[in-house]
């Protein structure tokens, strides 16, 4: 039996699931719970929703912040991505920062993987080079042809853009 939530994330517009969590609250804690399981479609669905209806560094969301950065790497590439997501509007302290760098690490060194879910990573490694600078020289043999050639022209041009800004 699916609950009102699931229901919604598999029926609505995003729109109207924006609305929906907005109007029930106690709903967000469900929302969090999905995010972080692996059930499908569910999870990376509730994940999506997640980032679009939280605030920056979201108390609701801080205190499973460890939790998220454990399961990514056993997450579908679409709740990767959208865990990513999340994470990119929380503060995180040092020692989740060294942890989501060597996750992103490998899922962007990953050129099998989605574009999209690869620049997210990519995004993270970057936003915690810019606090850690000695991190940049390993930062830009990230970006050697090997592990670009994979992508798509638009998230190669993201790219180039994002690194441009790294001078």
């Amino acid at each position: 039996m699916t609950t009102t939530l699931e229901h919604i994330l598999t029926t609505r517009h995003k729109a109207e699931m924006i609305g929906y969590l907005n109007a029930h609250p106690d709903e967000f804690r469900e929302a969090v719970q999905l995010a972080l399981d692996d059930k499908q479609p569910y999870s990376w669905r509730a994940a999506w929703l997640l980032w679009s209806c939280m605030e920056r560094d979201d108390k609701r969301i801080k205190k499973h912040l460890n939790k998220i950065i454990t399961i990514l790497p056993f997450r579908n590439e679409s709740q990767q991505r959208d865990l990513m997501m999340i994470l990119l509007r929380m503060q995180l302290n040092d020692e989740q920062q060294s942890r989501l760098f060597d996750v992103c690490s490998e899922i962007w060194f990953d050129i099998k993987k989605k574009p999209s879910v690869r620049i997210n990573a990519f995004k993270i490694i970057l936003a915690i080079g810019k606090k850690h600078p000695e991190l940049f020289p390993e930062i830009r043999l990230m970006i050697e042809s090997h592990y670009t050639e994979t992508l798509s022209p638009g998230v190669k041009h993201s790219l180039s853009k994002m690194m441009a800004g790294m001078k």
